[in-house]
């Protein structure tokens, strides 16, 4: 009865695999959780032993729009890491040669056919947008329709099975095995590494900062009467802003040139270590007093001068000049959706989204030095994603020859370098494309779990005859391929590149595009520390591995 109707009615079956498989995949066991794109694609593969399916239309919009929104969203941080990113960047060549030798090493091995390897590919890396960019040009093979329909299933069917086993595996690697190999505590790792950027200790799980970063006090003058307003903040390296100033009854303006007072109570803000190491010589600290209006307002300003990337937090401060540095602090910073801890070490990246925080006249003038504020809207710019993705579309229809093997980009290939593109022009032209980060997530997540629902659901009985045929070597297979590029960049991020453990760990679960892995990462370090490596490599691999799908295709069927 329930199977009659999914084949009557498809779409039923598809908000069924969504509904059911991201309710599978939000639980955790320790530190591994599937997630609702491979919860989905378990859930699809099951109904699809109903008969129902999905229309190849939708399923290639779907990718489309998935595809596009990702290279969007990624395209500020993915130009902004070209180039000076390189050390981390190298991680990412690593992952991208060893994974394509590898899947090649198995396709001589076991004999695997071009949609195994593809799916391989795509499990073992945790990369889900491999399924599209290979499924699609395997669909352009001149084959028989139902080869590649067999081909297309085989995609899905060892995607599913080496991604298990891989998402395991690279979250047990970073968390554990890897500290374990350098002979490391990586929580003492992480806790010097935050030091030395100029934080606080570390955090246990469950805990949280209670004495903020950013604070404001109200003091009544004693030792800094008669100095100049500009002079007590510069003598303090302008880590802290005299933001109010009351004298007697009477509220004066803190400006640079006023001359304080004995007894004017004056409200301080600013960094937390800097104003309790200034407290002493200005006065004494007014209990009791409301000083919640320091900070008036919050600004979210995307970082797009050329001459600020790769600076740190306190190189920023130390070369703007105190007029435009003044009551001005970035208390977030925000990097491919991920927050990094805005430290004084911490550097800075094109892209970037900075919180700045102080008075409204001050947050607005430090806005304009760095970048475009980012103004909070609902409305998408439907003329730039539709143009954007048209443009794809016509990319993807190109295609070249490497010796015997012919390469096309696809759709999906098309419309990734289209987003990359497009993502680019809206960060240095920001009054026009607007794709709200809610509206961009949306496209990302239904997209593709729209497109791998279709294909699970296509996927039919094929998917237990490849499991049959295979065994335990697709399992095997992508337990290996998740560690190779592993083991590798440890060892070159290590010794060579000498990059500290955790940012390196971090580096290794982007190259994956791993989120359960830097999440788990996260959580034995205590803090964000593992964030900074994590979103560069994942900015790279996230655009490079899906590039890879068509590539992987044409070199399977020639080792094949």
């Amino acid at each position: 009865m329930i199977w009659n109707l999914l084949a009557r009615q498809p779409e039923i079956a598809l908000f069924a695999s969504l509904a059911i498989g991201f309710f599978i995949g939000s639980f955790k066991l320790g530190p591994i959780q599937l997630g609702g794109v491979c919860g989905t694609l378990i859930v699809a593969l099951i109904l699809g032993q109903s008969g129902a399916r999905l229309s190849p239309d939708l399923k290639n919009i779907a990718f489309a729009l998935f595809i596009f929104a990702l290279g969007f969203t990624g395209g500020p941080q993915f130009f902004a890491n070209i180039g000076r990113g390189w050390r981390y960047g190298l991680l990412s060549i690593v992952e991208i040669v060893v994974v394509i030798g590898l899947v090649l090493g198995a396709v001589v091995l076991f004999k695997l056919d071009r949609g195994t390897a593809a799916g391989l590919l795509a499990g073992a890396a945790t990369e889900s947008a491999v399924v599209g960019t290979a499924s699609e040009v395997i669909g352009k093979l001149s084959l028989p329709a139902a080869e590649i329909a067999r081909l297309q299933a085989n995609i899905v069917t060892a995607y599913s099975v080496s991604y298990l086993f891989g998402l395991v595996t690279i979250v047990l690697f970073v968390s554990q095995i890897a500290p374990l190999m350098l002979r490391v505590n990586l929580r003492d790792e992480a806790e010097r590494l935050w030091r030395s950027l100029g934080g606080d200790s570390a955090l246990a799980e469950g805990q949280q900062v209670a004495a903020p970063s950013l604070v404001a006090r109200e003091v009544r003058v004693t030792g800094a009467a008669q100095m100049r307003v500009d002079a007590l903040e510069q003598r303090f390296g302008n880590e802290i802003t005299v933001g109010r100033v009351m004298r007697g009854r009477s509220i004066v303006k803190a400006q640079p040139g006023l001359v304080l007072k004995r007894d004017d109570r004056i409200v301080i803000g600013g960094r937390r270590a800097a104003l309790v190491n200034a407290l002493p010589s200005i006065g004494e600290e007014v209990t009791g007093s409301d000083v919640a209006d320091v900070y008036a307002e919050t600004l979210d300003v995307m970082l797009t001068r050329r001459e600020v990337h790769g600076l740190t937090v306190a190189q920023v401060r130390a070369r703007a000049t105190p007029a435009d540095s003044h009551g001005v602090y970035i208390s977030a910073v925000t990097r491919l959706d991920s927050t990094i801890p805005a430290l004084p070490g911490t550097q800075l990246h094109r892209g970037d989204v900075l919180t700045l925080i102080g008075a409204a006249e001050d947050v607005r003038r430090g806005a304009a030095k760095l970048g475009y504020i980012v103004r909070a809207t609902l409305k998408t710019d439907f003329v730039f994603l539709g143009i954007g993705v048209i443009l794809g579309i016509l990319v993807g229809r190109l295609s070249a020859r490497l010796g015997d093997i012919q390469i096309a980009l696809g759709t999906g290939g098309g419309c990734l370098l289209s987003g990359l593109l497009f993502g680019w022009i809206r960060s240095r032209f920001p009054l026009i494309g607007s794709l709200p980060s809610a509206a961009a997530q949306v496209l990302k997540d239904f997209g593709l779990c729209t497109f791998i629902a279709a294909v699970g659901l296509g996927a039919g009985a094929d998917a237990i005859r490849l499991i049959r045929e295979y065994g335990i070597a697709l399992p095997a297979a992508g337990v290996v391929i998740t560690l190779g590029p592993a083991l590798v960049s440890l060892a070159i991020g290590r010794w060579l590149l000498k990059l500290e453990v955790p940012m390196l760990l971090g580096a290794i679960a982007g190259q994956q595009c791993s989120t359960p892995a830097i999440s788990a990462l996260v959580g034995v370090t205590g803090n964000a520390t593992p964030v900074i490596g994590y979103t560069i490599t994942y900015a790279l691999s996230n655009v490079l591995l899906p590039l890879m799908g068509p590539l992987i295709v044409g070199l399977a069927g020639k080792f094949g």
